[in-house]
């Protein structure tokens, strides 16, 4: 099974960060992402850019409203990620709770779905899996 680790963090936690070494920074990062490659369950994952940088599409108005830049409270913003091919939600937790990060961050744990999650005589599930097909040839 896949999940994803999505990474939050607080003002305080982005303010403790601005103070550590970048190298101490990338490091104690790069070590975490090498041990999850060499236990073979890395799957996937990146950090973002600012949210400055980013634009929200909301569509409780038709046509939807985008709006620039910055949303929400710092807490609901999604910092980063990685994907980890475990057999558990267990196991998934053990290696969120082995992440090198401080007070005030936070990875929320969640299980991706998959295949058998949906009804599998469903034309557009028959799609998807060609799609996934073709993605994974690239």
């Amino acid at each position: 099974m896949r999940y994803m680790l999505i990474m939050r963090a607080t003002d305080e936690a982005l303010q403790a960060s601005k103070e550590m070494p970048f190298e101490q920074i990338i490091e104690a990062m790069g070590r975490y992402n090498e041990s999850l490659m060499e236990a073979g369950i890395l799957a996937g994952g990146d950090g973002l850019t600012p949210p400055e940088e980013g634009a929200v599409v909301d569509f409780s108005a038709d046509p939807p409203l985008v709006t620039e830049g910055a949303y929400g409270t710092t807490e609901s913003q999604f910092n980063g990620f990685w994907v980890l091919d475990v057999p558990t939600r267990e196991e998934a937790v053990e290696w969120a709770r082995r992440c090198p990060l401080g007070p005030g961050n936070q990875l929320e744990v969640r299980r991706i779905t998959s295949e058998e999650d949906f009804p599998q005589d469903n034309e557009w599930i028959e799609k998807e899996k060609g799609w996934r097909e073709a993605l994974e040839e690239k």
